[in-house]
């Protein structure tokens, strides 16, 4: 089962005809999450045919406008869709002011339970974990409170090896459980026969490192170190770092020493200034760090792994 990421929007904050603010929709285990929501991103995830009911977890790096103000109304859409599951949204402290003064003056019904996760720390914190899947934060550095998100996915199980597993009638079907999980069979009469044997490797677990608005930010390396995508923030060129650091930003450089630092397999750079009107220009100076980087195409879908 792949994973895929689905870029909704990679501008910075203000839209044009040919792009919308930051969104991403993430596909990884069967789970579907919502990363950023910047103004529009409904409409994309229509043009995308992604599946409204399928979200159940939004993921909000900060409250700047062009990350969070497409939410409120996907929020009130999910209600005219007749959503009823609870909706679970990760976000700064004051997100959950924000939507219900928004709903409160606007007399919007939501009709289901929204439950917040509110952040404040400084440190990476695990922050979502099922069967197949954690989410951690990664603590940025930009004009107000910002994290971005590590999503991976945990060890699969290892594939069972039927022809050589028949070769043994005393491995029964209530053993396959634990030779998924790799441990060794052992008979009643205490021989053991290797997992190795009897089991094939599963498909590499994989993980996808987003991280929004901030500045040159290099204590986030060892929480991202050999993530198989990263997406990160390149708002300037180089030439422009002064400006960056004074907005809270990183350049299209920077980002790529980033990448480089990490080990990451491969770097989607975004959030680019409206200066800039052929992006060509960042790829080019990001590449000089680090070969495998790329810009983001609006409902480009990537496979990661």
């Amino acid at each position: 089962m792949s994973t895929y990421l689905t870029i909704l929007g990679f501008n910075s904050a203000i839209p044009t005809i040919n792009s919308s603010p930051t969104s991403q929709f993430l596909e990884m285990e069967e789970r579907h999450f919502l990363i950023d929501c910047g103004e529009g991103t409904q409409v994309q995830m229509r043009k995308a045919k992604v599946r409204f009911s399928k979200i159940n977890h939004i993921f909000i790096s900060h409250l700047h406008g062009d990350h969070c103000f497409g939410l409120p109304g996907l929020v009130a859409s999910f209600r005219l869709l007749g959503r009823k599951t609870p909706l679970n949204i990760y976000g700064p402290k004051g997100i959950k002011k924000m939507m219900d003064t928004i709903f409160e003056i606007t007399e919007t019904y939501k009709g289901f339970e929204v439950i917040y996760h509110e952040l404040e720390g400084k440190e990476s914190i695990k922050i979502y974990e099922d069967k197949r899947v954690e989410v951690y934060t990664i603590p940025l550095n930009h004009r107000i409170y910002c994290n971005g998100y590590l999503f991976k996915e945990k060890p699969k199980e290892r594939h069972l090896n039927m022809k050589e597993i028949s070769k043994y009638k005393e491995i029964e079907i209530c053993d396959f459980q634990n030779l998924r999980l790799g441990k060794d069979f052992v008979s009643e009469d205490g021989a053991v026969i290797k997992n190795e044997l009897l089991t094939t490797d599963p498909k590499p677990s994989v993980s996808y490192a987003f991280c929004s608005d901030t500045k040159y930010k290099e204590d986030i390396i060892p929480i991202i170190e050999n993530a198989d995508v990263l997406y990160h923030e390149s708002t300037f060129l180089h030439n422009l770092k002064e400006m960056a650091d004074y907005t809270g930003h990183s350049t299209a450089l920077e980002a790529a020493t980033i990448a480089k630092k990490a080990q990451v397999g491969k770097l989607i750079l975004g959030h680019f200034s409206n200066r800039y009107s052929d992006l060509s220009v960042m790829t080019d100076e990001a590449r000089q760090i680090f070969p495998n980087s790329f810009l983001p195409k609006a409902l480009e879908q990537v496979k990661i792994g």
